[in-house]
This record gives structure tokens, C-alpha cells and sequence, in this order.
């Protein structure tokens, strides 16, 4: 029986333990120091209170402070913290992993110094955990259009675990896929990282389109949507984020498939960053629309922030131009400086209007 603990007991680490117990696995579930109450429902009821399932059988849940008894014994390993909480796990994990541990990660974004040098989180776990046990671990992750709840229920589910080893990425594939849940690989690991945050980044976006219906209160909104702004929006950013993994060092066509596009579709069909995007449509400043969703975590305008912030930091050095990014440029002046939203139509798809 091959024993999967996983750090982080929110809705999509805890979802995962449905394909892994599928195929006979053991989960073993730590909580962080925010999941206690998670935690302590499953240990007494079995249900995790946020996903309102029962967890399948072969999960046994621990508190933060039995992590030790989990860790033991165990070979492979999942960070399932989310992009506010990789730094506190590689601490974790700097003395809970041993050699040979194999770790996949599933948050999704990137960190960016004050010359504005990305780091993606998989490589920034790992740099907490010291060189002589992080380099006898493996380091993967997993990407793609996956909403955890249509995973714990068994829908349909198609995702990319990547690796800089694609063997590596075939093992884990081995432990994971089932009839439902379906795993490609790639050895692409930059470009499916760097896909993994932009695509929350547009996400958000997507929210405009029916904020501005909101806004106008339209009656024909009922009949006549907002479709043709958001395919535009759509369209952009699939050539921002393309450039984007490009810049990054990645191969630019993993874009076309499941962890950017496909990743980005699911993103904008819904969620936490599309809400507070159609608030912000609607003419609330960020900071307005984000003291409707008190609690709410909001990984897309965090990953706005940081990439936008490291974009002005890359053009002042000359090392992007000014010209490109305007979609993330302008998503940036409305999350991080409360600017209202007004597109700049003109500097998509091309400079001024004039084509590709």
C-alpha cells in the first residue's frame, strides 16, 4: 500500500485523497496551524466541513503537532498549502523530509524579488529545505482545470503533473490516475508553473464582463451577454500568458493545452477571483469589493500584484518592454492601485489596433 501524506487540509489536497485511496493508497492528512477545526471534524465525523463530504476510507487525519507520526514511514509526500503558505511548508518540511521523499506541490503562482526575478513555488518550497536532504528528494506538481469537489465526487478530471524527470511525473501519474481522474505528464515544469499563475491572474478578468452588465443594468443583459468582451479579454490573455512562459524559460505551445487554457476556461467559469472581478466590473475599487468577501482568499489578485510589481521593476531595467503585457499592466493598476477599469482596447493583439 503506497502511504501519500499531505500537509494542508483544504478543499483540493483533501479532494485528492479520492483518486489516491481509489487505487488503494493510505492518506494521512496534516493539518495546518488554520485547520484545527477541519481537522477535528474529520477525526470525529469524518466529514470535511468545507468540501461537506465525508473523506473516503484510508484518510486518517493529524493535527499540526502530530506531524512527526504522520511523516514517518512515508515516501511520498504532497504540499497542499496554497501560494500564502508555501514558505511556512518548505519550513515544515526542512525538518519533517528525509531522503528519498518524492513531493509534489499544488500552489499555484510565483514569488518575485526587488529586481523583479521570478521564482516559481515548487523551486521556492524546495529552497527552505536544506541542500542535502532537498537534493536527494524529487520536486513535482500538478496543474490543470480542477475544481476539488468534482474531483472528491468523481467527475471527469483531466490534469498535468510535471517534473523537471518525467519519470518522476509518471510515477506519480501511476499512483494517481483512475477511470475518472486522467493525468497527462510534461517535463515542461517552468512553462506549466508559470501557466498555473498567470491563468489566475486573467481569471479575475473574467469577472468584468458581467460586472459591467451589473453596472449598466441593462434588460437586454438577459438576452444580449457580455460573451463578446470576455472571448476579446480570453483572446489576450492567451497570447499574454503564452509570452508570458516564454519569458520564463518555458516552451510556449503548454499554453494551448490543459494547464493554460484549459486551467484558465475553468478559472473563469467561476470562484472566489471571478466574484470579486464582477464586483470590481460593476465600479467598486479592489479595496471596496474586497471588504465584501471578508475571510476570502484571493490568489489571483495576490498573483496580480506580484507579477505586476515585478513588470514595472523588468521595464524600468530594460528588460521587457513597455509595450507588451498591457492586460496584465492593466489588471495590476485596478487590483494593486484601485484604478477603475477601461480597457485599453487598442494595445491588444498588437500595437494600436494594426494587427498581430
Amino acid at each position: 500500500m503506497s502511504t501519500l501524506v499531505v500537509l494542508g487540509s483544504g478543499i483540493m489536497a483533501t479532494a485528492l485523497a479520492t483518486p489516491w485511496t481509489d487505487n488503494g493508497g493510505e492518506v494521512r492528512l496534516v493539518g495546518t496551524f488554520l485547520d484545527r477545526e477541519i481537522i477535528d471534524s474529520i477525526k470525529t465525523t469524518g466529514v470535511h466541513p468545507n468540501l461537506k463530504l465525508k473523506v473516503p476510507e484510508g484518510v486518517t487525519a493529524y493535527q499540526l503537532e502530530e506531524a512527526e507520526q504522520a511523516f514517518e514511514g512515508a515516501e511520498y509526500v504532497m504540499s497542499g498549502v496554497n501560494s500564502f503558505g508555501v514558505d511556512w511548508a518548505g519550513e515544515q518540511f526542512a525538518h519533517l523530509l528525509k531522503p528519498g521523499m518524492n513531493v509534489i506541490a499544488l500552489a499555484k503562482g510565483v514569488q518575485a524579488d526587488d529586481d523583479g526575478n521570478f521564482t516559481i513555488l515548487p523551486k521556492a518550497l524546495a529552497n527552505k529545505v536544506p541542500e542535502d536532504v532537498r537534493d536527494q528528494c524529487t520536486w513535482s506538481a500538478i496543474a490543470g482545470p480542477s475544481i476539488a469537489g468534482e474531483v472528491a465526487v468523481h467527475r471527469h478530471t483531466s490534469v498535468v503533473f510535471t517534473s523537471e524527470d518525467r519519470e518522476v511525473a509518471e510515477m506519480w501519474k501511476s499512483k494517481f490516475e483512475t477511470d475518472f481522474y486522467h493525468v497527462w505528464t510534461s517535463a515542461d515544469f517552468t512553462g506549466v508553473e508559470a501557466c498555473a499563475c498567470t491563468k489566475n491572474c486573467y481569471a479575475l478578468g473574467a469577472g468584468f464582463m458581467q460586472g459591467l452588465l451589473d453596472a449598466m443594468g441593462d434588460e437586454a443583459g438577459d438576452l444580449y451577454v457580455n460573451f463578446n468582451y470576455g472571448a476579446a479579454l480570453f483572446g489576450q490573455a492567451s497570447i499574454e500568458m503564452q509570452q508570458w512562459v516564454e519569458f520564463f524559460g518555458g516552451d510556449p505551445r503548454t499554453v494551448m493545452g490543459l494547464p493554460g487554457i484549459g486551467d484558465c476556461f475553468v478559472t473563469s467559469m467561476g470562484g472566489r477571483n471571478v466574484r470579486v472581478g464582477r464586483l470590481v466590473g460593476s465600479g467598486l475599487t479592489f479595496s471596496e469589493a474586497k471588504a465584501k468577501m471578508p475571510g476570502v482568499t484571493l490568489e489571483g489578485a495576490a498573483a496580480i500584484v506580484v507579477m505586476g510589481k515585478a513588470l514595472e521593476r523588468l521595464t524600468e531595467r530594460g528588460v521587457i518592454p513597455a509595450e507588451q503585457f498591457p492586460l496584465l499592466r492593466h489588471l495590476y493598476q485596478v487590483v494593486g492601485l484601485d484604478a477603475k477599469v477601461d480597457l485599453p482596447w487598442k494595445s491588444f493583439f498588437g500595437t494600436n489596433g494594426s494587427g498581430y
